[in-house]
């Protein structure tokens, strides 16, 4: 089997064309990064509100756990019923499946905020809004980002759905070698999603370090151990 998984894998015919490796792989990367920014620019700002506020911090732990449990194949077969086949359900799908990595990050980040940095912000004479601007967000960065981080793995793994309603991504290549039993092509389906996701998280970490100043990394690395 490993001997058939690498000569599929290095068939260039494999590769190249509409139906190939290459432009599925761009097709899967834009549902991916498209679902998990629409995600962040609904769940980080919910997470930011409520961590500041400290209301609906129970609507966190609930709704997160709600969402994480939903079946996505399900979920977007429920979209394709109520929206007809199109990019629509499969992207509504995969952003229910990323808010909540999303939702948690930015609600953890902003809540453990150091509190003797918030104090000491208040005792200047902050305003809260200049609280959570300049004292919370910074250091819930390391965290927002995790979540970020979190929601992408996620929805790389899973955007293989999107074959199952007719379009295509890496899981078309998957589907395909299903119908005809090509156990080969449907491993390397699996391996190069596998690839992709190493591939993305390596570029979120690299984004990380260059976003965030190394004594946040380290406290947000010491605080996770705890």
């Amino acid at each position: 089997m490993i001997a058939e998984i690498l000569a599929w894998l290095a068939d260039p015919a494999h590769w190249t064309g509409p139906g190939g490796v290459v432009a599925q792989a761009l097709l899967h990367l834009y549902y991916c990064v498209l679902s998990v920014a629409v995600a962040s620019a609904i769940a980080v700002p919910a997470g930011v509100y409520i961590g500041h506020t400290g209301r609906g911090a129970v609507l966190v732990v609930g709704l997160g756990n709600a969402m994480r449990a939903l079946p996505t194949l399900g979920l977007v077969t429920l979209l394709v019923l109520g929206f007809g086949i199109g990019v629509t359900p499969v992207l509504g799908g995969l952003v229910i499946l990323a808010v909540p990595a999303v939702l948690s990050g930015a609600y953890a980040g902003v809540r453990n905020a150091p509190a003797d940095a918030v104090d000491s912000a208040k005792g200047m004479g902050m305003t809260p809004r200049q609280v959570l601007w300049q004292v919370e967000l910074p250091t819930a960065l390391p965290l927002v980002l995790g979540g970020v981080r979190s929601a992408m793995l996620q929805v790389v793994a899973t955007a293989a759905v999107a074959a199952y309603v007719g379009l295509g991504g890496l899981g078309r290549i998957l589907l395909d070698g299903l119908k005809v039993s090509d156990y080969a092509q449907m491993a390397s389906a699996a391996i190069v999603i596998a690839g992709l996701a190493v591939l993305l998280d390596l570029a979120l970490a690299g984004l990380t370090r260059l976003l965030v100043p190394r004594g946040l990394q380290l406290a947000a690395r010491r605080g996770g151990n705890h």
